[in-house]
C-alpha cells in the first residue's frame, strides 16, 4: 500500500540537512513576499551550527570562503536572528548557529538632515538596511580595553547592530 505524498510528514531537519542552500531557498521565498521575513515569529528546532561567519568588516564567509554574491548575503541577512547572545539563521523549519566576530552589520554611510535637536541621522548598512538614529535605533560607543579605541554601533533591528565604519564615525565627531 502506498501513502499519498500529501499525508507524509517530513523528517525534522538535522545539522546534516541544514545547509546554506536550504537557508537561501527559504530566505528567497520569504523575500519574494516583500519586506523582511517575520523571524521574530519563527521558533524552529535548533539544527546545529553552520560553518558560516560574519567578519568584523562585514564580509560573510561560508566554509572559510567569502560569499561573493551581494544578493545572497542580503538574503541571509534577512533571516538573521539574535537569541541569548548568539546569532542564528532561521527559517520556519530550521535554525542554525553562525559565528559573528563583532556586529552582524557595518554602517557604511549616513546622511544628516537638519541641525541641533532637529537633526536626523539615517544610517545605511553593508546589506542595504537603513535605520534612523533615535530611541528605537540608539547609537552606543564602547572602548577597546587594550587600545582605548572607540567602537561605535547603531541598532538596526531586533537586537542586531551595525558597527559604524571609521569614515562615518569621524564624520559624526
Amino acid at each position: 500500500m502506498t501513502v499519498p505524498q500529501d499525508n507524509v510528514t517530513p523528517a525534522p531537519p538535522t545539522p546534516e540537512s541544514a545547509s546554506a542552500d536550504s537557508l537561501a531557498k527559504a530566505a528567497g521565498q520569504a523575500a519574494a513576499k516583500g519586506g523582511l521575513p517575520p523571524v521574530h515569529l519563527w521558533d524552529p528546532p535548533f539544527c546545529g551550527d553552520l560553518d558560516m561567519r560574519i567578519a568584523r568588516d562585514g564580509t560573510w564567509f561560508y566554509q572559510g570562503t567569502p560569499i561573493g554574491r551581494a544578493a545572497l548575503v542580503r538574503l541571509f541577512s534577512t533571516i538573521l536572528k539574535r537569541e541569548d547572545g548568539r546569532y542564528f539563521l532561521v527559517t520556519p523549519v530550521e535554525k542554525v548557529g553562525i559565528t559573528v566576530d563583532d556586529a552582524p552589520f557595518v554602517a557604511v554611510d549616513f546622511t544628516a538632515r537638519g541641525a541641533g535637536r532637529d537633526q536626523v541621522l539615517t544610517f545605511e548598512t553593508n546589506v542595504g538596511d537603513t535605520a534612523v538614529a533615535g530611541p528605537a535605533h540608539p547609537i552606543r560607543v564602547t572602548r577597546d580595553a587594550a587600545t582605548g579605541e572607540p567602537a561605535p554601533y547603531v541598532m538596526i533591528r531586533a537586537g542586531l547592530e551595525a558597527l559604524i565604519d571609521r569614515k562615518s564615525f569621524y564624520r559624526l565627531v
